[in-house]
């Protein structure tokens, strides 16, 4: 194992065989849809999967994808038991794969209505086998590769798709709830991320991550890890290298209890929007409070040099900027646990997010009924250590930024009784009561595997 790790530490990234879904972001502005489907026959499933594996976009063509639009694979226990993966390999994936997202519902928060008997259905069932992700930059692009799929399922009745879910830039270019997205992702070593940051000409929405660059294989299957190991890899080789695992979710936002909470605890927009930034961490623009703690900084936001260029431990300890409960301090504490023993590298995971639904208008403070939110693709080596971690450590407990029982004020499970501490001289501001603003309404683990990989999986009959 510690020649295998030595070898790793020079390795450079098989960009070809990873799935450029892992390393690079969506162009801006985009148009999606997530597609899940059922494979009842083994030979329908794999001549599918054999037509749709060359428009898989790699890392290394991402900027040049065969069709004008990027589409991802990605695989459940059950998918990959349904495609005639030998048992042997089955049983080589981690326990928290092979039980599948709804049955770790409860260490991950996903309890009241947001547990799994009220997701949508067929979400966290075992009829969920395989997801696709579809991406493009217009409608025009996204239908196109839209038929592609559909021609590739033409006369394979043993594959039946059961879910579909349109997602989409929104008009503001912002989420639900009025921020900037995709800020902030990890720096990944060996991924070449010079060349994310409009790559030929073209915007892809990459923002730097400025911090200390994190070992390929916390995210990557078949490299070394920030602990300097070769994280554990399914079997056979083939199969696990330069793959990864996925928490695929689907985000209900409660905009309208949101912007109520809001409206109800300030005297003003001006400080209505100032308590939105103090709970996430950033005002609307993607600006940090950190560097813009007074009023949001929209020309600071658009600087990828800076946006990202900050610590807390040396520039805001005590959180009076920042809050050390806020959103983003809690999902990236950066240097703030320097006196602790938690690298908080190991528990960074890529993050890809889109829109769903349209939007709440503008000033709306009554719910409209409208299914809307935000559709998640969390990536990483270990679902447990990233994941699950992030979920019920960072998320849903306070005791490591010292706040005992305070939850995220954002994505947290609160119940209505939760409290949000804004530091502050004089005297703090603790807010009450406050509510869940974030509803699971359905998820499931997966694997996306390698190129290689699915050809494996393909040819798995011969």
């Amino acid at each position: 194992m510690a020649e295998q790790a030595s070898k790793a530490e020079t390795q450079v990234l098989d960009l070809d065989d990873i799935q450029g879904t892992l390393l690079r972001q969506r162009p801006t502005p985009f148009a999606g849809t997530f597609v899940l489907l059922r494979i009842d026959d083994a030979a329908d499933g794999r001549r599918m999967l054999a037509r749709l594996l060359p428009y898989v976009a790699s890392a290394a063509r991402w900027w040049d994808p065969p069709s004008q639009a990027w589409l991802t694979v990605a695989l459940s226990h059950a998918g990959l038991r349904a495609l005639g993966v030998p048992q042997a390999s089955l049983d080589s994936f981690p326990e928290a794969f092979r039980e599948g997202m709804a049955a770790r519902a409860d260490r991950l928060g996903d309890t009241g209505d947001s547990s799994p008997e009220h997701w949508d259905p067929p979400l966290g069932s075992s009829d969920v086998h395989l997801a696709v992700s579809v991406f493009a930059r217009d409608a025009e692009g996204l239908e196109s590769l839209l038929e592609t799929g559909r021609e590739a399922l033409r006369g394979l009745p043993g594959v039946q798709v059961i879910y579909r879910l349109d997602a989409a830039q929104l008009p503001t270019k912002r989420t639900h709830l009025g921020f900037v997205d995709g800020i902030g992702e990890p720096d990944v070593e060996g991924a070449g991320v010079a060349n994310i940051f409009q790559a030929k000409g073209q915007d892809y929405g990459y923002m730097p991550g400025f911090g200390p660059t994190i070992k390929a294989g916390e995210f990557v299957l078949g490299y070394e890890n920030q602990l300097g190991r070769l994280p554990s890899m399914p079997q056979p080789d083939v199969l696990g290298r330069n793959g990864t695992y996925v928490a695929f979710r689907k985000i209900y936002l409660k905009v309208a209890d949101y912007r109520r909470y809001l409206h109800d605890n300030s005297s003003s927009a001006e400080e209505g929007e100032l308590l939105a930034a103090k709970m996430v961490g950033r005002w609307p623009s993607g600006a940090p409070l950190v560097l813009a703690p007074d009023h949001d900084d929209p020309e600071l936001a658009g600087d990828p040099t800076r946006v990202n260029d900050f610590a807390y431990g040396d520039q805001d300890p005590a959180g009076l900027r920042c809050p050390v409960g806020a959103h983003i301090r809690r999902m990236n504490p950066r240097d703030s646990l320097g006196d602790t023993l938690v690298d908080v590298r190991i528990h960074r995971a890529l993050r890809r997010g889109a829109p769903y639904g349209p939007m709440l208008p503008e000033g709306q403070l009554e719910d409209d009924g409208v299914d809307r939110g935000i559709v998640f693709f969390f990536m990483g080596a270990e679902l447990v250590r990233q994941y699950e971690f992030l979920k019920a450590q960072w998320a849903n407990d306070g005791d490591f930024v010292g706040l005992g029982t305070e939850k995220d004020p954002v994505v947290g499970d609160n119940d209505g009784t939760g409290t949000f501490t804004i530091p502050r001289k004089p005297v703090r501001r603790r807010l009450q009561q406050l509510p869940r603003f974030t509803v699971t309404k359905g998820g499931e683990y997966l694997f996306m595997p390698g190129l290689r990989a699915l050809t494996w999986i393909t040819q798995l009959d011969t």
